[in-house]
């Protein structure tokens, strides 16, 4: 077994040894689109050969396996880019991906009576789904266009950064909620199939609990320091 790696993780350290002791990393490094098949590299020879930028790549592994982050002191060094890549490659696999492979293992766990207690288990899971969707969709259409913009000097709007965060719900809550409906008042005999699609709902809701905090510990404070170094230009 790897020893799992008590301090942050760094530039130098290996790359594969990053993945065995912490599994939930493969998730980081497929939203940045990157390869296994390292072999023995470190984290920043993987990076670079696959155009990430390492710093950025680092402060969400810190984040989300160490719990080390200070916005203060990392904001500064997001290449944010490559904090928007991974954002919405997120965005694809809860969307695309993750919530529709348990919204298929749902429908076959649950009994096959087309009862109203089935039927209002699979709309409470499907109005969850419709959520996440517009809360994603929100963050695609106005929130990155509007970085863009203004990392490329040209924002019109008064838009900022403040208003996405005062409307950032948190959107696990609610499958949180459904979890708890399920476990509390579904009453059929524990099943394979049922405890599947419950521990794919607690991973699910851990995952989505780890994507708001790079969006509120690493996104929001970089982008804060963006619209400053803007706003001090013009004055």
């Amino acid at each position: 077994m790897t020893k799992l790696k008590t301090g942050k993780y760094r530039e130098s350290d290996s790359m594969s040894n990053l993945i065995c002791s912490n599994y939930p990393a493969l998730l980081v490094l497929s939203r940045f689109g990157m390869k296994l098949g390292f072999k023995d590299k470190s984290i920043g020879e993987v990076c670079s050969d696959n155009r990430v930028d390492t710093k950025t790549f680092l402060a969400i592994v810190n984040l989300l396996l160490c719990d080390d982050v200070n916005p203060n002191n990392t904001s500064h060094d997001l290449f944010i880019p490559s904090l928007i890549l991974y954002l919405h490659n997120s965005h694809d696999y809860f969307v695309n991906y993750r919530l529709p492979d348990i919204r298929e293992k749902l429908n076959k766990a649950l009994t096959q009576e087309l009862n109203d207690l089935n039927k209002a288990v699979l709309y409470y899971f499907d109005e969850y789904v419709s959520e996440v969707r517009n809360h994603m969709s929100y963050e695609e259409e106005t929130v990155f266009p509007y970085v863009r913009s203004l990392i490329e000097g040209r924002k019109k709007t008064k838009y900022n950064i403040g208003i996405f965060s005062k409307q950032h719900n948190q959107v696990e809550a609610k499958l949180t909620e459904f979890k708890n409906i399920m476990i509390k008042y579904y009453e059929t005999e524990s099943t394979n199939e049922i405890d599947n699609v419950l521990f794919d709902i607690f991973n699910c809701e851990n995952d989505l609990a780890l994507h708001n905090a790079v969006e509120d510990k690493l996104f929001v404070p970089a982008i804060v320091e963006l619209e400053l170094k803007k706003s001090d230009k013009k004055s």
